[in-house]
């Protein structure tokens, strides 16, 4: 009876993936009735790393290539069986394929409005949504950790857990960063910096690396977001002012001469300031600035014609 078993037995002698299908993380090669031939071919390409687990316990990893399987090319594996240097029969392990390549445009967002502190506002609720990119970097901690024993764990049962680790790090990525909220809130690449760079630990826990990430909107209370804005116009009002100044300034080759030949410095065109005085004009009907500060800024303007 022990014989026609073992005449029964199929010996597996080429083992690979095709990946035949996409948004596949990690698939179990079908092991059932089925021993791996001493000497078989571990077939891993470009994109793939295999990992042969043991009882349970994450063995040889292999990297891209084609691996004759013998005690010397998985040597945990061997020593975790206690085999001899001559053991040459059919074996019997687990062996998982993880897809390397790149997830890109992986989607995170706030669904409800989140509470974060800041040192200049206190407690500010906003929203945000952007997209991320990641790939398995370490199989077996991603084994362990995450897809286990299932036989195919792809992209979208991964997604969930990959938001809400998102979620959690906002808060800390923005006091981490050491910048005013409004100024991260004003420059998103930088948010979006300061983000990764607090994930990038936990994502390496569970095996992946955070390749990229975005921040493509940011929602902040009214309050904020009319702060915002005036800080913003605040900029571009300062950029007009800068190149007012700029115009005024005599080239150099013309600087003596224009010493002694003109009593003062070139006037500002009367055009330029009327220009912006319209912009100036347009941000105070909009409500980014003040009646206040679009008076003072007037008269400044209006000095540089007399």
């Amino acid at each position: 009876m022990a014989l026609m078993d073992f005449i029964k037995k199929q010996f597996i002698d080429i083992i690979q993936w095709t990946e035949d299908s996409e948004g596949t993380l990690s698939w179990r090669f079908p092991m059932a009735d089925m021993e791996i031939q001493y000497g078989a071919a571990l077939v891993v390409r470009a994109s793939q790393m295999a990992v042969f687990v043991n009882e349970g316990k994450v063995a040889d990893v292999f990297g891209p290539g084609t691996h004759k399987l013998t005690t010397q090319t998985i040597p945990v594996l061997t020593y975790l069986k206690n085999w001899d240097k001559l053991f040459q029969s059919p074996f019997k392990s687990d062996v998982y394929f993880f897809s390397t390549r790149q997830q890109v445009d992986q989607r995170w967002g706030t669904p409800q409005p989140i509470t974060i502190r800041d040192k200049d506002f206190g407690a500010v609720r906003l929203r945000a949504f952007g997209n991320y990119s990641y790939s398995i970097a370490d199989p077996g901690a991603f084994h362990t950790r995450i897809s286990g024993t299932r036989e195919r764990y792809t992209v979208d049962e991964l997604d969930g857990q990959l938001r809400g680790l998102v979620l959690q790090h906002i808060s800390d990525a923005i006091a981490q960063s050491g910048m005013p909220f409004l100024d991260l809130a004003a420059n998103q690449i930088e948010f979006a910096n300061a983000l990764q760079k607090e994930l990038a630990p936990a994502f390496a826990e569970i095996g992946l690396t955070l390749e990229g990430m975005t921040v493509q909107n940011l929602s902040l209370p009214d309050e904020l977001q009319k702060l915002l804005d005036q800080r913003i116009g605040m900029g571009m009002v300062g950029n007009d002012m800068g190149n007012l100044q700029k115009g005024l300034q005599p080239a150099p080759a013309q600087e003596a001469a224009s010493a002694a030949s003109a009593p003062a410095a070139a006037a500002v065109r009367p055009e330029d300031v009327m220009a912006t005085l319209e912009k100036l004009g347009e941000l105070k009907a909009k409500g980014i600035l003040t009646q206040e500060e679009f008076d003072a800024k007037k008269a400044e303007l209006l000095k540089k014609l007399v």
